[in-house]
């Protein structure tokens, strides 16, 4: 192969990121219609949904629980406090459907230091449901959530989970939000969900009890800081898939401000860098900057203009994520490619300050990787 010249070598980054993320995009478009398994019966479930604190649309999310066309299933809230404000709305819900199978309970065991899952494990041990789900408070759940979930169990499978979906934003922040969660995170996720390299998310998670009791029970969970990480090495050393749905689910927004989106990204990277470092390294290299700045480099030692060149990067690069949104049925509205060319410019800040620190904070609470041994 002969010696590429810098800017042949400039212009073939640039091409190569282009040709990937138009890949990507397509391989997501491509699973609304992927075929999948089905049960010959639908077995009876336990939904686990911690709560910690109130959102804005949680009276949404939490009540459409309750709303599922599915024939048995449990409900188990779980609140570490009888003092969290969660616990006033859910004893209305729970009273709002006399005929659900719902129940709170109340109370906090740390077995990590990740505290939804100190919060879960009094849950995961008063159930014994063969089929659990355990679902954050944010995940509206469409009427055939469980028969979604159910139907990518497929044979080899460990896990079933399902990346959120931003939608409803309110604000211009929220709308940069929804660019990370949609067009980018969950882009990624499937397209790797596809090529058969899953890897789970906390939103919603589909568990075999007994492969995970195999596994230490609950408490396997905390092995890491993030339990969607611990959950994807405990299927993997199983042998097993981590699988994702064919969609994923929405997450309504609301109203965001900018150190909201900054910490939770920060929070997700590093614990990304902490998890799976082979898997955060080339994300350097993501979003539109990189290969434009290639492209850019590329007409300056080429002398070519660098307008058009790059005015054609962005149409493309954008065009793409447009094109995707719109086939998904996702978030879409005037402001998103604004809000993309903003959510880019933070992704190489995001990655550096994920390198150069490591303090974790979520609703308040410190975490901190457990002790070696």
């Amino acid at each position: 192969m002969p010696n590429l010249e810098p800017a042949d070598t400039l212009v073939v980054f640039a091409a190569l990121a282009t040709a990937l993320h138009v890949l990507t995009a397509l391989i997501v478009a491509s699973r609304r219609r992927r075929g999948s398994s089905t049960f010959t019966s639908l077995p009876p479930v336990t939904i686990l949904r911690p709560v910690c604190g109130l959102d804005q649309h949680d009276a949404l999310t939490l009540g459409s629980t309750f709303e599922l066309d599915y024939p048995a299933y449990d409900i188990v809230f779980c609140a570490a406090s009888a003092h969290d404000p969660a616990v006033r709305l859910v004893t209305q819900l729970i009273d709002r459907y006399p005929a659900s199978h719902a129940r709170l309970l109340i109370g906090n065991e740390h077995v990590s230091p990740n505290p939804k899952l100190n919060n879960l494990v009094k849950a995961w041990r008063a159930q014994t449901a063969d089929w659990v789900v355990m679902a954050d408070s944010n995940v509206l759940m469409p009427a055939g959530y469980l028969q979604q979930l159910l139907a990518t169990w497929q044979s080899g499978t460990g896990l079933v989970c399902s990346p959120p979906i931003g939608t409803l934003p309110d604000t211009f922040m929220a709308e940069i939000e929804a660019g990370f969660l949609n067009t980018y995170q969950a882009r990624w996720q499937l397209a790797a969900d596809s090529a058969g390299f899953g890897f789970a998310q906390g939103k919603s998670m589909l568990w075999r009890r007994d492969l995970l009791d195999r596994a230490g029970g609950i408490e396997a969970l905390g092995r890491e800081l993030a339990e969607d990480a611990a959950a994807t090495k405990i299927v993997r050393e199983a042998g097993l898939r981590v699988r994702l749905t064919a969609t994923p689910f929405a997450q309504p927004l609301g109203a965001r401000t900018a150190r909201q989106i900054w910490d939770r990204q920060l929070r997700w990277a590093r614990l990304r860098r902490m998890t799976f470092p082979m898997a955060f390294a080339p994300e350097i290299l993501s979003g539109l900057l990189p290969p434009l700045t290639a492209v850019v480099a590329w007409s300056h030692l080429s002398a070519y203009p660098a307008l058009p060149a790059a005015a054609a990067l962005t149409v493309t690069w954008y065009g793409t994520e447009a094109a995707l949104a719109h086939v998904m049925g996702w978030h879409l509205s005037r402001r998103s490619i604004a809000a993309w060319l903003l959510r880019d410019a933070l992704l190489p800040l995001l990655w550096t300050s994920a390198i150069a620190g490591s303090a974790l904070t979520w609703r308040g609470n410190d975490l901190r990787p457990a002790r070696s041994g």
